[in-house]
């Protein structure tokens, strides 16, 4: 009996995640599911998050009753059985027979035939009835510390210690909770009338959360209609939009790290009058950054920002910094995988030396935007305070003005606006508010 093209694709991308640190959720967006009907796609979407998001409790039950340790079996066996092992313990509506035997297939398929009768005897040993009993305790009770709450939610331990001492133990069990959610799509607008040809295509839309301008899909797949295809509709979370909304109206706008684009053109579209400089260090994202803004008033630099040209001043600046992405964990689960605790200090040096050389282009009376999607107090605050401390005359600026202003013109949605504050810095909170996690600091000349 063949592999179903649902699970096929889901093991091709989960294979891909794994061997070539590709990242899924292009993936599952790309030419691999492109032949599949919406139910397959569904379902190998799925599987794809629903193994990454489980991947070590999955790991600590396989290895229970495998013979062999996890890290000693070939890739293609390996994402086999935690694919079989997730319909197993979460898809009621797969039949386990179909589970077990499909799984069994793609290690076939895979030329893997020596581990053929392995797989097989370690997929039946996790029948249903037998994997929920030994699955239940690893996911229900309260968390009480670091430990218990990586075990229960599939994150690693020293992530969510970092959590627990910066944010305290029930945040980061919020925090862990909401990465393990399917979150909502979030929808930026180009132009009012799209709300109107969504909702005739079959999409029904909420208000945003955060801010006024954004849509949540409350039911429906955007990603096949023609306002999606033609570019008038952009996925955005709704934190992502509000950095783009905290920077001010000016007439030269300099976007640091731009691609793949979403903040660049929702700035592009805030300021229709103004020229907006994008740069992007890496010739292939500056491509797709150009095909993906459409904007008439936006340049696409391919340069490093660390050697480009000081000039005629910008009134803003956006250095939204390449980063762990700690705070969008629920749509890019494989980070946590791929993560190590000692990469944030590679990353702050680079992030560090990105927002000093902004901070060189910022005119007199402007404003400069600093942000991450990372909780990391190494990526976000403490690189606010090095460069401060190394690039003298400026100084750091109110977010809460910024976020008021947003109020008072009716931009900004949240009723309690003042828990998007962390100090004098923005901090956003996956379980905490409805949307990823962001930080941003605004930066001003002081002289």
């Amino acid at each position: 009996m063949p592999v179903s093209p649902a699970r096929a694709a889901a093991f091709d991308i989960l294979l891909r995640v794994e061997t070539r640190g590709s990242y899924a959720s292009e993936l599952l967006h790309s030419e691999v599911c492109a032949p599949l009907s919406a139910a397959d796609q569904a379902l190998a979407t799925e599987i794809v998050m629903g193994v990454l998001r489980w991947r070590s409790v999955l790991d600590r039950l396989i290895g229970a009753v495998a013979a062999q340790k996890l890290e000693r079996l070939d890739p293609e066996v390996r994402t086999a059985l935690r694919l079989g092992a997730y319909q197993l313990g979460w898809l009621d509506r797969v039949p386990a027979h179909a589970a077990i035997h499909e799984s069994v297939e793609l290690v076939k398929q895979a030329r893997k035939r020596s581990a053929v009768p392995f797989a097989n005897a370690v997929l039946r040993k996790l029948d249903r009835s037998s994997f929920a009993e030994s699955l239940q305790p690893a996911l229900i009770g309260i968390a009480a510390d670091a430990n218990a709450i990586a075990q229960a939610t599939a994150h690693p331990e020293w992530l969510v210690a970092a959590w627990c001492a910066q944010f305290g133990a029930g945040t980061a069990q919020r925090i862990c909770d909401y990465d393990q959610s399917i979150p909502q799509t979030a929808l930026r607008l180009r132009r009012p009338e799209v709300e109107a040809e969504l909702g005739a295509e079959g999409i029904s839309l909420a208000r945003g959360q955060l801010l006024a301008t954004a849509r949540r899909v409350a039911s429906g797949d955007v990603t096949r209609t023609r306002a999606f295809t033609e570019g008038w509709v952009a996925i955005q979370d709704e934190a992502s939009q509000l950095v783009a909304a905290l920077l001010e109206r000016g007439n030269r706008i300099l976007d640091c790290c731009a691609a793949p684009g979403g903040k660049t053109a929702a700035i592009a579209e805030r300021n229709p009058e103004a020229t907006v400089i994008a740069v992007e260090v890496h010739a292939h994202r500056a491509e797709l950054l150009r095909k993906r803004v459409r904007a008439p008033n936006v340049q696409v630099v391919h340069s490093d920002l660390l050697s480009f040209p000081l000039g005629q001043p910008f009134d803003c600046v956006l250095v939204d910094v390449p980063c762990s992405g700690t705070g969008t964990l629920a749509r890019h689960p494989e980070i946590k995988w791929r993560l190590k605790c000692e990469d944030l200090s590679g990353l702050q040096a680079r992030q560090i030396a990105i927002l000093r050389a902004a901070m060189r282009h910022l005119g007199r009376d402007g404003r400069l935007i600093y942000s991450t999607c990372s909780l990391q107090r190494e990526e976000d605050e403490q690189v606010v305070e090095a460069a401060l401390a190394a690039e003298r005359g400026f100084r750091l600026g109110s977010i809460e003005q910024r976020l008021e202003a947003l109020r008072a013109n009716g931009e900004l949605a949240a009723q309690d606006y003042r828990s998007l504050l962390s100090g004098a810095y923005l901090r956003t909170l996956p379980g905490v508010h409805p949307c990823d996690g962001f930080f941003a600091a605004v930066i001003e000349r002081a002289d």
